[in-house]
């Protein structure tokens, strides 16, 4: 896949603890963009955070939380970001999501025949 020029960055946020199905949110969708053909997404666990509940989360070992921040962060085609839009619906009941535009400038992959 070639990906240059404009683009959209979606931005997922949600708690480490919120499960879609008994299993863990943030694996599901990777799963649904992965299987949806978008060009990548990352997983990052904040280490402190608060969102809409004004609970702060944090590592600091006095107040240890059990829901820590968890980002999801998918690049891809403007029209393939707004497609997978109403996916998220399905499966975020409290979170952020949020639409940026970006420039990729460089996007290359591992050539899988070299394995």
């Amino acid at each position: 896949m070639k990906l240059q020029g404009p683009a959209l960055r979606l931005t997922i946020f949600v708690g480490d603890t919120d499960l879609w199905h008994h299993k863990p949110l943030c694996g599901e969708i990777v799963r649904r963009a992965h299987q949806a053909g978008l060009a990548g997404a990352t997983v990052l666990r904040g280490i402190e955070g608060f969102g809409a509940s004004k609970h702060v989360h944090t590592t600091r070992i006095l107040s240890l939380s059990e829901d820590l921040p968890v980002v999801i962060i998918i690049v891809d085609e403007e029209a393939r970001i707004r497609d997978f839009l109403p996916t998220l619906d399905e499966l975020i009941g409290e979170g952020l999501v949020i639409v940026e535009p970006v420039e990729v400038i460089r996007y290359v992959g591992r050539d899988r025949a070299a394995f």
